[in-house]
């Protein structure tokens, strides 16, 4: 059975709301081991960014399997 478009949407957001949170706290961590300050402000300005991209290649991803299952499986 194939993932409906809202699915794939819903189940890119909800993987990619959990990186962002991961994200969010380890750059804390991160940056300054290389080097960076960063402000919170910047911070959050960049997960966002990245969180944007993140989704939008996941459901892409998510369709394009989808899609490739269904021609496999016959179906348009």
């Amino acid at each position: 059975m194939s993932q409906s478009k809202k699915h794939s949407f819903i189940e890119a957001c909800i993987n990619t709301a959990i990186g962002f949170t991961i994200t969010m706290l380890c750059s804390y961590f991160i940056y300054p081991l290389c080097g960076m300050k960063i402000t919170t402000k910047q911070n959050l300005a960049l997960t966002l960014c990245f969180t944007v991209i993140s989704i939008i290649r996941s459901y892409l991803i998510r369709r394009l399997f989808t899609r490739k299952i269904d021609i496999k499986d016959g179906r348009q």
